[in-house]
């Protein structure tokens, strides 16, 4: 009786398996047909952009609510002005989604010489201020903003104009290196002197990137990264503070706890405190003045901490969902230039949100790089949502987007916004011949 009873059971259990593996294939064939839409590439750059800026907000509010009442006596006090900046950053964001590339593309070199120009009169005493230690702000009253932002998005924009135009000889490394690193170096300079390590860093990813996606050779480009590396080290070791903390970071079992290492292993516990499914929203411990930063560089440990492995795991698939869509608009872009800026913004993106998630975890020693859209940040806010309204233009520039939209037209946002209809691109010809006067 058993025996026919496991023999009717079994085709039931088999069936069941069948019918999971049938629907998992089905469902790898449904997403498989939704990637391949002219316009998936649009809507995954807008889901990103659109959860990682509401996220951000949430924990922008949830981490500097204690900090912010005990300041300010408002716990809404760093939100609001995290709010205003997000509000100033949709403007930018709809200027970057609505600027045709050529033109975007022809004001690249002006853009660079005005980021280089504020980087020369932010050193001036009286005309920047000095925040964290660096002179590299401009203050207006209760809003400093900070021109080096800026700057990556120039130097990727003119420095993918100026690889794109030598894309034929870039296999020669004189030409792989003049302008792009000349320029780069005197950025880094200026940066140098503010002193602000982290942005230098991010600003040498965005140049490694830039020549990478420009056909550099391998070996220029690692000869750059290994003098980057020795350069930041050198950096790193010549200021107390810098040398106290990668000291903290090689030898983290004999650092005085409370000293350089404090905020590191504060944000250790923070996120042990965290488990699995985390304490809830808004019931973290640390921020109350016992992790420095919560709402700016930790914030990841915040996440870590109200969220637990879910939220961060969450914040870590947003950001590789982000490295699979810059990467694929760039492939699937049409303009040389446009693939350029696309796959160098991504890169740089991605890579700042690695590091900073890498020092959070003790991974990394600390730099105070943010965690892009997430961190609380006015400058930093205004100049990534910038760069993602870049980023949605040129998907919605992808040659089957644009068939796509002059076919069947723009949808009611679109129209409601008053995008202009994407142009396909078209590759500069020959240059006319010259008429010769007989």
């Amino acid at each position: 009786m058993s025996r026919a009873a496991g023999e009717k059971d079994g085709p039931t259990l088999q069936g069941v398996a069948a019918s999971v593996g049938s629907g998992t294939q089905g469902a790898v064939r449904r997403l498989r047909k939704w990637l391949r839409r002219p316009l998936t590439s649009l809507h995954l750059v807008l889901g990103v952009f659109g959860l990682l800026t509401l996220f951000g907000l949430v924990m922008v509010l949830s981490a500097s609510s204690v900090e912010a009442l005990a300041d300010g006596g408002s716990s809404y006090s760093v939100f609001t002005k995290q709010l205003l900046f997000c509000a100033v950053g949709f403007v930018l964001f709809y200027v970057g989604l609505r600027i045709p590339p050529r033109v975007l593309r022809a004001m690249a070199p002006f853009l660079l010489l005005a980021g280089i120009v504020a980087l020369v009169a932010v050193l001036i005493p009286g005309i920047g201020a000095v925040r964290g230690g660096s002179r590299a702000w401009f203050a207006f009253g209760p809003v400093s903003l900070q021109p080096s932002e800026a700057v990556k998005v120039a130097l990727t924009l003119w420095g993918a104009h100026v690889l794109v135009a030598r894309r034929a000889v870039m296999h020669r490394w004189k030409h792989a290196l003049n302008p792009v690193v000349p320029v780069t170096l005197l950025i880094f300079t200026l940066l140098v002197l503010q002193p602000d390590l982290g942005m230098t860093i991010s600003t040498g990813i965005v140049m490694i990137a830039l020549l990478y996606f420009g056909g550099a050779p391998m070996k220029l480009l690692a000869a750059l990264a290994g003098g980057g590396l020795l350069g930041a080290v050198i950096l790193g070791l010549t200021a107390g503070y810098r040398a106290s903390r990668i000291s903290a970071f090689l030898a983290p079992n004999t650092a005085d706890p409370l000293g350089p290492a404090y905020q590191a292993t504060q944000a250790l516990y923070s996120l042990a405190d965290g488990g699995l499914f985390g304490v809830g929203l808004g019931q973290g411990r640390a921020k109350w003045d016992y992790l420095p930063n919560a709402h700016n560089d930790f914030i990841f440990a915040i996440i870590g901490e109200e969220l637990g492995l879910v939220g961060a795991f969450a914040v870590l698939g947003l950001f590789a969902t982000l490295a699979y869509t810059g990467m694929r608009i760039s492939a699937r872009s049409a303009d040389p230039w446009l693939r350029i800026v696309v796959a160098t913004s991504t890169t740089w993106l991605v890579v700042q949100a690695s590091i900073n998630i890498g020092y959070v975890v003790g991974l990394l020693p600390v730099t105070g790089l943010q965690l892009p859209l997430i961190s609380s940040g006015g400058t930093s806010l205004v100049v990534t949502m910038f760069v993602f309204g870049l980023m949605t233009n040129a998907a919605r520039h992808e040659p089957e987007a644009v068939a796509a939209l002059r076919k069947h037209g723009q949808g009611r946002v679109a129209r409601i916004l008053g995008l202009p209809m994407p142009q396909p691109y078209r590759a500069p010809g020959p240059p006319a011949p010259r008429s010769v006067a007989r």
